[in-house]
């Protein structure tokens, strides 16, 4: 099963790959082909993210602005630019890889991966590396875990692990070790022996998260109507 790899940048969004509260509304492109009920369920799962926010996904074959392939090998995995990012990344090129994606992926797959990389997509960056949770990891153990298990190099592991993000280019609430942004931490890197948790769908907090920065919209409620007054009848002339 292909891994997660390291986001392409270097519950909380990086302020400067917001997209702002009026909400986000994008374009979705395939790059290599493929099948129609593959498509559509792919998009189904990018947009659960609007069940509680502004957020909607629509497929187009125009510029796309998030533009999705399946590829294997020095680009494969599962990845995705973060927010705004993606607007920086020339027409043509991926900003998002979910490697052998294909119908008979098993359901579990698209809610663990697909609304993973869409809420990178969204400007969410990985949740573990948040200060409260990077302090839980010893890093020679972290380092020797990912370099044996994905072929990560040290460097990626200190970046994609062991730094944590500066909580100042953050706006979300406490570490969750639930969130789907949260990757899986054995109990073997953590420096208590305790695993932190991870997400395997969109948590509760991610939801409510995801609709407080991205509100949707509510209907104005309608101006009530003048008072009537009685007209005066115009006089004889």
């Amino acid at each position: 099963m292909p891994s997660f790899r390291p986001t392409r940048e270097h519950l909380a969004v990086v302020t400067t790959k917001y997209w702002g509260v009026k909400g986000v509304k994008l374009t979705v492109g395939f790059l290599d082909g493929a099948p129609t009920d593959l498509r559509k369920r792919i998009l189904l799962h990018m947009n659960a993210w609007s069940s509680t926010a502004n957020v909607k996904f629509v497929e187009t074959k125009t510029d796309p602005q998030v533009r999705i392939a399946r590829v294997g090998g020095e680009e494969g995995g599962y990845w995705s630019y973060v927010g705004t990012d993606i607007t920086h990344i020339p027409k043509g090129q991926q900003t998002m890889n979910l490697e052998a994606f294909s119908m008979t992926t098993p359901e579990s797959e698209f809610h663990r991966v697909v609304r993973h990389e869409t809420g990178h997509t969204l400007g969410f960056p990985h949740e573990h590396m948040r200060a409260a949770l990077v302090a839980r990891i010893d890093p020679e153990k972290a380092i020797a875990y990912f370099m044996r298990t994905q072929g990560w190099s040290e460097d990626e592991v200190r970046a994609q692990v062991l730094t944590p993000l500066e909580e100042g280019t953050l706006m979300g609430t406490v570490a969750d070790p639930n969130s789907i942004m949260c990757y899986q931490i054995p109990g073997e890197v953590t420096k208590d022996g305790k695993p932190i948790i991870g997400g395997k769908d969109i948590d509760p907090l991610d939801f409510s998260f995801a609709g407080s920065i991205y509100p949707k919209k509510t209907a104005k409620p309608a101006p009530k109507p003048a008072p009537k007054t009685k007209q005066a009848k115009a006089g004889k002339r």
